[in-house]
């Protein structure tokens, strides 16, 4: 089915400075998912990350890469092909730890495949050169295609940290939005899937047909046969032609079987592929459902993520009027004040002219 997710780790997304190749700039505002992907067709994997509907990591992994841990926390990789270097800042050690691990496996798996396509490369190349002399073009081989690999890891700060993980209610909704994407390419597979099956089943139903017909005609043919036998056996004169053709009719009849027992499993395998179709059909169905769910979650999140919004505004335009209130009645409390003030000092200079 193309290309799938192997492994998923959440992380804050970094990319080196283009200009000063020193300092980090984020590309994500809050820790996203990082994923490694693995295409069958090309045989070969990528990372890949996704802030909305932007990638902001889409890197194809080669032997020659190297993933650094430059802190407990951060880890860094050079990609020369995007002529960038990528950081991932994580909430602990253990999923750098564990991220780092797989980046060595898949290395080394992108590092044997390599070598598998150059073999083959090799030994599809080798009768083309012998039979054209030397005037053909070397074959392609990953890197004329991709480029080279060579790595130019910058410096880079020791103590770049993560950024903080984003609220609780931002969480389930991004990670449902990658669901639902998720198995709106898988329900598009299998409708593609269904489509060619359901063609064939139709094919294949009016083959089974047609073969049903033929096996009629075949039994019908070898009980007439088997008459025309019991008839020559009767006939006394004529024993040797008769044992002659029998001898012919029975070798038919046994063509015969043998035919029939060849159709009979043709139509076993077509039920098969027909059973086959049917569990298809249902895992489109329980995918189907799956979709509906996820979309449900989605809208109910998005109400929740709604109410709290105006709540939030509500909030904020009773503390601005508590505010203003408090405002106006220090005011009223400082001109009160004055006044005893003034007043006191009327009655200070009262007293003294008594």
């Amino acid at each position: 089915m193309g290309e799938q997710p192997i492994f998923s780790t959440r992380a804050h997304v970094f990319q080196i400075d283009p200009n000063t190749k020193k300092n980090w700039v984020p590309t994500s505002k809050h820790a996203v998912t990082v994923s490694y992907f693995y295409d069958s067709t090309r045989n070969v994997y990528r990372i890949i990350s996704l802030d909305g509907s932007k990638a902001i990591i889409n890197s194809t992994i080669t032997p020659n890469m190297t993933f650094t841990k430059t802190s407990q926390k951060f880890g860094q990789w050079a990609d020369s092909r995007a002529n960038t270097v990528y950081g991932l800042g994580f909430s602990s050690e253990h999923h750098l730890s564990k991220f780092a691990e797989k980046f060595q496996e898949f290395k080394e798996a992108a590092r044997l495949a390599k070598e598998k396509s150059q073999e083959k490369m090799e030994l599809t190349s080798t009768p083309s050169q012998e039979s054209a002399g030397g005037d053909l073009q070397s074959p392609l081989t990953p890197e004329s295609i991709n480029g080279t690999d060579d790595e130019r890891t910058p410096d880079v700060t020791q103590n770049s940290e993560p950024r903080p993980e984003p609220t609780q209610n931002a969480l389930p909704f991004s990670h449902s939005s990658a669901i639902s994407k998720h198995w709106e390419a898988e329900l598009a597979t299998l409708k593609g899937n269904n489509a060619k099956l359901t063609a064939a089943l139709l094919e294949s139903t009016a083959n089974v047909k047609q073969w049903k017909q033929q096996l009629a005609a075949y039994q019908e043919e070898a009980e007439r046969l088997h008459k025309r036998v019991t008839e020559l056996e009767c006939v006394s004169s004529q024993a040797n032609a008769v044992h002659t053709h029998k001898s012919e009719l029975n070798q038919t009849i046994q063509e015969l079987e043998e035919t029939l027992k060849v159709k009979e499993e043709e139509i076993e395998r077509l039920k098969q592929e027909i059973d086959n179709a049917r569990e298809l059909q249902e895992q489109r169905d329980s995918l189907t459902q799956k979709l509906q769910e996820v979309e449900i979650r989605n809208k109910d999140l998005e109400g929740q993520l709604s109410d709290l919004e105006q709540r939030l505004e509500k909030s904020q335009n009773e503390q601005e009027a508590f505010r203003n209130n408090l405002k106006t009645l220090l005011e009223i409390l400082d001109g009160k004040i004055f006044e005893l003030t003034e007043l006191r000092d009327n009655l200070a200079k009262l007293l003294e002219r008594s």
